[in-house]
């Protein structure tokens, strides 16, 4: 449940970073005000599931702090906070683009975190990564199809972000 509430926390200020980017006026202007109050939110769910994950299992404790796992795991907290402070600085600065691709990094390196906890569990402590996967012919099959849909997804995605570009004034919308 903390994750969960965790993530409808990031995704709101995931919106508010993206209306602060798309908008001018007074949206905008409610949308930093937001930003803030959830970021710091954000980073409370943030430190609520880490000092929550280590105390669920036995493995998780020993993959983030026994030796020499903690030089591969130390990088991402170490990240985390990096990224936050250059979240503050641009909220601060009122930089209009940054706050979303710095929230879409915090997003990134909290899935890590949560990632390198879990690994190589897809259910915790119970299926695997191995037996959960397909067989080898399905994986195969699956291959073929995305290294065909994805290239024309992400060219769709790239086309409709340049013809939505820009902001959107009061009263004008994209007409």
């Amino acid at each position: 449940m903390l994750t969960g509430v965790a993530l409808v926390i990031g995704y709101a200020l995931l919106g508010a970073t993206w209306l602060v980017m798309k908008t001018e006026g007074e949206l905008r202007e409610r949308a930093y005000q937001l930003s803030w109050i959830l970021l710091v939110a954000m980073l409370c769910a943030i430190g609520a599931v880490s000092i929550a994950t280590p105390f669920l299992a036995v493995q998780y404790t020993q993959r983030w702090f026994a030796w020499p796992n903690i030089i591969l795991t130390a990088p991402v907290p170490i990240a985390v906070a990096a990224v936050t402070a250059l979240l503050l600085r641009a909220l601060g600065n009122r930089n209009d683009h940054q706050p979303f691709f710095l929230t879409l990094a915090l997003f990134a390196l909290s899935y890590a975190g949560l990632g390198i906890s879990m690994y190589p569990y897809i259910v915790p402590q119970s299926i695997t990564i191995w037996q959960a996967a397909a067989p080898a012919n399905s994986q195969i099959f699956m291959l073929v199809g995305v290294s065909i849909l994805v290239p024309l997804i992400l060219g769709y995605t790239a086309w409709a972000y340049w013809v939505f570009r820009g902001k959107v004034r009061p009263g004008h919308g994209y007409h």
